[in-house]
């Protein structure tokens, strides 16, 4: 690998404590957008690009495990160890419904036409609620085997991807009859599972490797042996070249994804990454991690010279601005249980 290849990331300060999970928002008119859950039990939502805060989700009572937004980005979704789900309207800050359980929620995630919350957790329960219907009790999918660790939709809302906590494999549900209808096979539990922009792949990550499976046929389509513990993966989405893997050696490792040879690493954080997902260009991803600390990484590492240019542009500096800026806005702006701002300060100010 060539040494004089240095990636600088973006770093975004704010979370207290671990940031545990990480979801980025499809391209919208007014841009795209990142979420962040972290055991701080305060959830964040940034400018996808440059990392910039926009406002905190303040309400939850617990660590949160789970984060995403749908597919305008004009909803928040959270999974707590409140034993709540909540949604969260993402242009205000305020709480739209929550959505009680008897345990520990792990996962959530919208289905992709936004009418659907999906949410898994320590109760071995895979519930839908009817986000129109948020008074109606939810719907209850065949019980998991173990405790739900992660969940996903895939063919246009009609399967439904979970992993458990407690054992390996990934297994697919069919949602009108509730039914297990497969599972791919892993010998360690499966910590990260993203399907491909695309709706191509699935990539797992069990810890010992990463996996890619035809998500139509279910085949496994590339299984790669890991150098470290690894509990997040992300297939770059654009031309699916290269993915990203990260865990325990607290660097994010850049692969190519025909052969899988590793051809960058980034070092920066200074705890074990907890998640890794790629923005919905793959021209950036982002690594979250039990430092409490966000990092966004250009996909193409930038040489000495380009950093150079980069603290001449003032893009450099404008990285310590930001999270200068984030400290004294997240002092200023956080949403209280009853979803008004304890501050003067608008929302607006902060979609700026």
């Amino acid at each position: 690998m060539d040494k004089k290849k240095v990636a600088i990331p973006l770093v975004c300060h704010g979370h207290s404590r671990p940031v545990v999970d990480l979801s980025y928002s499809p391209v919208t008119p007014d841009g795209f957008f990142l979420i962040s859950a972290s055991k701080d039990s305060n959830p964040m939502l940034r400018n996808g690009e440059t990392g910039d805060w926009i406002g905190t989700f303040e309400g939850h009572k617990g660590a949160v495990w789970s984060c995403c937004l749908d597919t305008n980005a004009l909803r928040a979704a959270t999974g707590s160890a409140d034993f709540s789900a909540k949604v969260w309207d993402a242009l205000t800050g305020h709480v739209l419904h929550s959505f009680e359980h008897k345990h520990i929620v792990r996962a959530c995630a919208f289905s992709e036409d936004t009418h659907l919350l999906l949410t898994g957790g320590l109760e071995k329960v895979l519930r839908i609620y009817d986000l129109n219907r948020p008074d109606a009790p939810p719907r209850e999918v065949d019980k998991s085997p173990g405790s739900v660790r992660t969940v996903t939709w895939l063919h246009s809302d009609q399967t439904i991807l979970s992993s458990c906590t407690d054992m390996g494999g990934v297994r697919l549900w069919d949602v009108r009859s509730g039914q297990i209808v497969q599972t791919l096979e892993t010998k360690s539990s499966v910590t990260s599972a993203e399907v491909s922009q695309d709706g191509r792949y699935i990539t797992t990550a069990d810890g010992s490797t990463v996996k890619f499976w035809d998500a139509n046929h279910f085949g496994l389509v590339k299984s790669y042996n890991m150098p470290c513990n690894v509990e997040s993966a992300s297939l770059e989405p654009k031309y699916g070249m290269k993915f990203i893997a990260g865990g325990e050696d607290m660097w994010i490792h850049v692969f190519d994804f025909h052969t899988g040879d590793e051809i960058a690493c980034n070092k920066g954080h200074h705890g074990p990454v907890h998640c890794l997902r790629f923005a919905p260009g793959g021209e950036s991803y982002a690594s979250g991690s039990e430092d409490g600390t966000i990092r966004i990484w250009q996909t193409g590492p930038l040489t000495h010279d380009d950093s150079d240019e980069a603290l001449v542009n003032g893009s450099m500096g404008k990285v310590k601005v930001s999270a200068d800026e984030v400290s004294r806005k997240i002092e200023g702006f956080s949403i209280a249980d009853d979803g008004k701002s304890r501050e003067k300060e608008k929302v607006e100010a902060g979609n700026e």
